[in-house]
């Protein structure tokens, strides 16, 4: 027998665990799927520790905090989560309804999709040479999970974009830190790269420009690398190197459902977050839009006015009578509030 539910999740980032929460109010039911081992998604898998200064109400907060506090915002209403696995195929049923299949033949029905697997499955770019993938998860690190690993540490930070410049500046608080780029230009936010030539200028950091040619390892668990520019090429004997060259996207199977896609983002309305496909909605990263702005906050106002639209497709019969949680004592109720 399929498992049922009213609405199937496809991503458990922050944006599909804001979902559960929106539609949770109207009594509408969730499974979520990732292929990730636990709810989170970027927030949880790349940048757990890496404050965040852009969430409503919140001065800073980490990827992990933000990602167990969405968490406990949607236990009240029961979400379903299925973890390892992802969906392969989805299927019109007579019914309207859709049948999903996952990756190790989980079958689940419902009444919508939500697309909310942020621009789809991210994989980082990893240095293009060979024989290193022997280092990887031992001195070569393209994501941080827990920066204590490297305190007290010889890091070479690689990359110009956001993740290198931002992981420069923190963990120049507990190690030795030297970033390399191969230009002076970056792409980061001005106000991280403000901070790093600071830390640069005050001696806290090191900043070199050039390109990793080649990684050697070392009989003292440490490893050698050859970077070069134009005039001359260094050798950093180091412990770890942090490798930030962003993150290519495999869209996976959702390219084949049959969607209208712009350059392997999905096209969908702003009155209510539906494709082209008649209840498959698609919220967060993987959209796109006129004015579209790639932020957590545009993801959770997506994930509201998708929910409305939900109700008319789970609850044909019923009318939506809007609430405010501030004064719904059924609300209250749900929420297990006083």
């Amino acid at each position: 027998m399929n498992e049922k539910t009213d609405v199937i999740i496809i991503g458990a980032g922050p944006v599909g665990l804001f979902a559960i929460f929106e539609l949770g109010l109207l009594n509408i039911s969730c499974h979520v799927i990732d292929n990730l081992d636990k709810p989170g998604g970027q927030c949880a898998e790349l940048y757990p520790d890496k404050p965040i200064y852009d969430i409503p109400s919140r001065i800073s907060i980490t990827g992990q905090e933000l990602t167990n506090d969405l968490i406990a915002q949607a236990k009240p209403f029961k979400p379903v989560y299925h973890l390892n696995q992802q969906v392969q195929k989805i299927t019109k049923l007579e019914t309207n309804e859709w049948l999903v299949e996952t990756s190790i033949n989980k079958k689940i029905q419902s009444k919508c999709l939500v697309i909310a697997g942020g621009a789809g499955s991210f994989v980082p770019r990893k240095i293009p040479l060979q024989n290193i993938d022997h280092l990887e998860g031992k001195n070569i690190f393209y994501s941080i999970r827990d920066k204590s690993k490297f305190k007290g540490g010889k890091l070479l930070i690689a990359g110009g974009g956001d993740s290198a410049l931002d992981w420069t500046n923190e963990l120049s608080k507990i190690a030795d830190v030297t970033l390399i780029h191969r230009r002076k230009e970056f792409k980061a936010a001005p106000d991280s790269v403000s901070k790093m030539l600071k830390l640069e200028k005050e001696k806290k950091i090191i900043f070199s420009i050039g390109q990793i040619q080649n990684i050697e390892e070392l009989k003292n668990e440490k490893i050698k690398v050859i970077v070069k520019n134009d005039k001359e090429a260094k050798n950093y004997e180091v412990d770890f190197l942090l490798p930030f060259f962003g993150l290519k996207m495999e869209l996976g199977p959702i390219a084949d459902w049959g969607l209208n896609l712009d350059k392997n983002l999905i096209k969908v309305d702003t009155e209510k977050f539906e494709t082209s496909e008649p209840s498959i909605f698609a919220i967060g990263d993987i959209n796109i839009y006129p004015g579209k702005l790639k932020l957590i906050l545009s993801g959770f106002h997506e994930a509201a006015l998708m929910a409305q639209e939900c109700f008319k497709y789970c609850f044909p019969d019923k009318k939506n009578v809007f609430r405010y949680t501030t004064s719904s004592k059924d609300l209250h109720k749900k929420l297990n509030s006083t």
